[in-house]
Parts: C-alpha cells; sequence; structure tokens
C-alpha cells in the first residue's frame, strides 16, 4: 500500500505526519511518500522535496514563486509515474494542491483533501472544482461536512486533527485579581509568516503599550513559531521602543497555560487559543484594495475559526463593498473572540478588550464560559486516526463513512482536553 501526502505548510506537516503515524499504526506495510516538512520526515515519509518552505500568501507573492511551484508539482507527476501510489492525500494549501489534484486524476490516482480548502468561506464558485479533481473531502468541522454535503460533494466528518494532541492545564482556569493573576500575562501572537508579522505586530505591541499603562502589573510575551521569527520580531520591538515585551521562541502551547488572554494575528492559533479556554483578540490588517476585493469574496461571517463554530449561521451571502470603512467598527458582539480585519490600526479597540478581561472576572469568566461550550462540541480526539481510516478504504475501493464509523477515538481526558 503506497499513500502520496502532500503539505505545504508548517500546520499542515504537522497534520499530515499525524496522518502517516495512524496510517502506519492501522496498516504496518504502507508506504508514506510525499511534499512536506521535517515532520512527515520524522514519521517517515519518504519525502520528494520540502515544500513548507514555500508558504506564501497574497497574490503577487505567488506569482513570483510560481516557477517554484511548477517544478514541484513536475517532481510529484514524476513521482506517480515512477512509483504509482493507491490513493493522493492532500492537506490544505489549496492554490498549489488543484494542480496537483489534476495531475493525479489524470492518472486515475483517487484524491482525498484532508482539511480541505475553506471554499465555503471564499469564492464558492470553486465547488465546481471540488467535484471535478477531489474524489472525497475528510472535513474536520460538522458545519463544512454538511456544506459539502449540500453541494453535492462527496465527505465524511473526521474532526479537526489539532485536537488529536492538543493539551491544556488540568487546573481550572484562573481569574484576574487571585493571587496567581497578581502579574497577569498577556500573550502576543504574531501569527506564523514573516508577511503577517510585518503587517500585524505593530499594532499588537501599541495595544500591549495602551493595556499596560491602564494595567501597570501586566506582563507581556510575544510568541513565535522559531528563533528566526524571534530574531525579526526582537528587531521590530527595538524599533518601536517597546522595552516592555519579552519574545520566545516555540513556546506558545506553553505560555497559553499561564496567560490570562492573549492578542493574535488571525490563522489556526485560535483553535489552540480554544483549547486552552483563553480570551483573545484576533487581529488582521490589511490594505484597502485587499479589503475591497476579500470583500466580494468572503461568504464567511467571520474570519476566526472558533466564532464561524460559535454561530448558528456562519456562512452568509457576498456583503461587498467600493470602499473600506473609515475607521475600525466594533466587534461583532455575538463573536467569541472580538476580531478586527481591518485596514486602520485596532490596537485601541483591542487593548479595550484585554483591559477588561484583565480587570473584570466576570468578563474573563463569560468567555471562557463560551469556549467551553464550543469545546464541547467540536474539542475531540481522533481525527488523524478516522482519517486514516478513510484513507485507507477509499485506496481499497471501500467505503470510507463505514470505516470512520468502526474507528473509536480516545476520551477527551485521554487526549489531555479539559471537558466543559
Amino acid at each position: 500500500m503506497r499513500v502520496f501526502l502532500s503539505a505545504g505548510e508548517p500546520s499542515g506537516d504537522h497534520h499530515a505526519a499525524l496522518l502517516a503515524r495512524a496510517l502506519r499504526k492501522r496498516c504496518p506495510d504502507v508506504e508514506c511518500v510525499g511534499l512536506g516538512g521535517p515532520q512527515m520526515a520524522a514519521e517517515g515519509c519518504e519525502l520528494v522535496a520540502d515544500m513548507t518552505t514555500l508558504a506564501v500568501m497574497w497574490f503577487l507573492r505567488v506569482i513570483l514563486s510560481i516557477h517554484r511551484f511548477v517544478d514541484l508539482a513536475r517532481r510529484a507527476e514524476r513521482s506517480f509515474l515512477d512509483r504509482r501510489p493507491d490513493v493522493c492525500v492532500l492537506v490544505d494549501f489549496p492554490g498549489f494542491h488543484w494542480w496537483l489534484a489534476w495531475r493525479a486524476k489524470r492518472h486515475g490516482i483517487p484524491v482525498v483533501f484532508y482539511c480541505p480548502p475553506q471554499i465555503w468561506a471564499w469564492a464558492s464558485w470553486r465547488k465546481g472544482k471540488m467535484r471535478r479533481l477531489v474524489d472525497h473531502v475528510l472535513a474536520p468541522l460538522p458545519f463544512e461536512h454538511a456544506w459539502f454535503t449540500a453541494e453535492g460533494i462527496d465527505s465524511t466528518l473526521v474532526g479537526h486533527p489539532f485536537f488529536d494532541e492538543a493539551t491544556v492545564p488540568s487546573p481550572p482556569v484562573a481569574k484576574p485579581g487571585s493571587p496567581s493573576m497578581q502579574r497577569p500575562l498577556v500573550l502576543v501572537l504574531p501569527g506564523s509568516r514573516g508577511q503577517e508579522i510585518s503587517a500585524n505586530l505593530p499594532s499588537l505591541l501599541r495595544a500591549a503599550r495602551l493595556v499596560a499603562e491602564r494595567v501597570p502589573r501586566a506582563r507581556f510575551i510575544v510568541a513565535v513559531l522559531h528563533e528566526r521569527h524571534a530574531e525579526i520580531v526582537r528587531g521590530m520591538i527595538a524599533e518601536a521602543g517597546e522595552g516592555m515585551v519579552d519574545v520566545v521562541a516555540g513556546q506558545a502551547r506553553n505560555l497559553m497555560e499561564e496567560a490570562a488572554c492573549a492578542l493574535a494575528v488571525s490563522g489556526s492559533v485560535s483553535l489552540e487559543l480554544l483549547a486552552a479556554r483563553l480570551p483573545a483578540v484576533i487581529v488582521y490588517r490589511i490594505s484597502g484594495l485587499a479589503y475591497i476585493v476579500q470583500s466580494w469574496f468572503r461568504h464567511a461571517r467571520f474570519i476566526t475559526l472558533v466564532n464561524l463554530m460559535a454561530v448558528d449561521a456562519p456562512i452568509l451571502p457576498v456583503r461587498g463593498v467600493f470602499s473600506p470603512p473609515t475607521a475600525v467598527p466594533p466587534a461583532d458582539p455575538e463573536a467569541i473572540y472580538p476580531e478586527y480585519l481591518v485596514v486602520q490600526d485596532p490596537a485601541e479597540r483591542a487593548a479595550e478588550h484585554v483591559v477588561g478581561w484583565l480587570t473584570d472576572a466576570a468578563a474573563h469568566r463569560a468567555v471562557v464560559d463560551r469556549l467551553d461550550e464550543v469545546a464541547a462540541r467540536v474539542a475531540r480526539p481522533g481525527s488523524a486516526a478516522q482519517a486514516a481510516a478513510a484513507v485507507l478504504a477509499i485506496a481499497t475501493g471501500g467505503d470510507p463513512a463505514a470505516a470512520v464509523r468502526g474507528v473509536d477515538g480516545p476520551s477527551i481526558r485521554q487526549a489531555g482536553i479539559r471537558a466543559a
């Protein structure tokens, strides 16, 4: 049995590595090959190339890297011909993976999308492409599975892979004003890409400064993915004269156990914040042109996944605009995590939320309670095990839904996720 896995970002590399481990556990003689990163390689996946170094966003950056993606697609297709896989599993990273899916399909290789692109949120006309190029979707969340199924796309709900290894502290979350919170920690999470850090960290630092003026006892730590980003952040902090902020690399999850709340850039980090039951403000700054363009493509009510999971109607009609707002509007009151997809600096509004959580125990507790409610519905481990069962069923012509029903995932407590 040979499975081709492809992941293009560090988070996808992690999810694909968990899947490779689950595949090997379920089928010890499985051979995993593909495109990915160091975590996949550590799980015994033979890499055709390391693709995680090419995690890029926005149109111009993609265009400038197009020759590298073309080369990767050709190398992957050569692997299809030389060592034909029984199934091709794609993990997120849709721009490149549409190319790869087309190449796999023309060679008659079944294509599975694990953690599929959020076409329900952005540019839903791509559902036709999904039907043509993808044989089966392994959906991470219930509302996604329902949408894919309603659109005639074969889908099986397997849960989100993040919760397979998520851990949170076993003691109850400390309240502002308690002895352990006399010097509360505000965690600053500026994103996992260099361009995200450059665009958003100045606003996060300004918000931290505003919080410090009103809550002098507060501490601030910027947590980044690796040391390369830490050096960039230290330079930006020095340039801004923000000596009150420390910087650490690779410790975000551990620091979430200690933090009272967070200032974060939009991304998969919201799931980590959910697992830790940590109140947070989510920001994402873009240009005026980008704001207008995204407004004509976005169906998602929120940009934060946790907020989408918390409401009854996460998918709405497009609400296009011809000009961006001239000021930062207030956050949607139904959002668990106040979020700001904005052109202007959202620091003042973000700081107001953080100050409220640090000074009002009831406000802090209200957010934690809502996070508990969402986690009780979706924070279930076992995604990789169920996805592995589905992938093997598809590779052998079986029924993935039946295969998933036969998988018993571990309990919430066994996976280290605090039950609501």
